[in-house]
């Protein structure tokens, strides 16, 4: 990456880790919005969220296609239906997970902070403990070092007891916890508006504006009347 030039601002990304929970559609929505927001992306997919993406949308993503194959799944709804949507990976960057050398996993690389969506029970234990087994784990520990804001997107049903634990470790280390569920009252009428439901309340614990679902504005039946 090239140093900023004189009168240039400094690139200063999110980073987003995929894990392998189930739940890719949340993290294709998370990152068109960042992207439409005008926010930069430092992307890094975990080697067991590739199968998890290749099961639930046919799509094998791969280190060296990988813009290719980011552009592939992004188009698609959360139907699974392809070409649904269009979105500019000018500021993306993406990081193999087993570059243990790369940026984010250094706290004197700038970022805003990093959002885990979908985040499964084995990467929470793995952040929770500090084991730093791959970069996507190494980056989440960084942020909490760092001090930056960390988002954990859990998506798993039911939660035992060492799950709980360890989420409550990482909100006690100062990283928010926001469960994939979705919410009814903005007027979901198809499976699209729940994934953005989602993933727009991981925006909002990321204080990053988004337009991806209707807000409560404290009025009853808000939910069945047209937006």
């Amino acid at each position: 990456m090239n140093p900023a030039k004189p009168g240039e601002t400094a690139r200063t990304p999110w980073i987003v880790g995929v894990s392998g929970a189930s739940g890719t559609p949340y993290a294709a929505a998370v990152l068109r919005a960042l992207l439409d927001a005008g926010e930069s992306v430092d992307l890094v997919v975990s080697r067991a969220s590739r199968l998890t993406l290749l099961d639930e949308t046919g799509i094998s993503f791969r280190d060296a296609h990988w813009r290719d194959d980011l552009r592939e799944w992004l188009a698609r709804g959360a139907d699974g239906k392809p070409g649904k949507f269009e979105t500019d990976l000018t500021d993306v960057r993406y990081w193999p997970a087993g570059d243990l050398a790369a940026g984010p996993s250094s706290g004197s690389y700038a970022t805003k902070g990093m959002l885990i969506v979908p985040a499964s029970t084995a990467c929470v234990a793995g952040v929770a403990l500090g084991l730093s087994k791959d970069l996507l784990q190494r980056a989440a520990s960084v942020t909490l070092k760092e001090g930056r804001r960390l988002v954990v997107a859990v998506r798993e049903t039911p939660l035992n007891g060492q799950t709980l634990r360890h989420l409550v470790t990482l909100d006690d280390a100062g990283a928010i916890v926001v469960p994939a569920s979705p919410a009814f009252y903005a007027g979901a009428t198809h499976i699209q508006d729940l994934v953005d439901f989602v993933a727009g309340r991981v925006l909002d614990a990321a204080g990053v504006r988004h337009r991806l679902y209707r807000r409560w504005k404290g009025e009853l039946g808000g939910g069945a009347r047209p937006a």
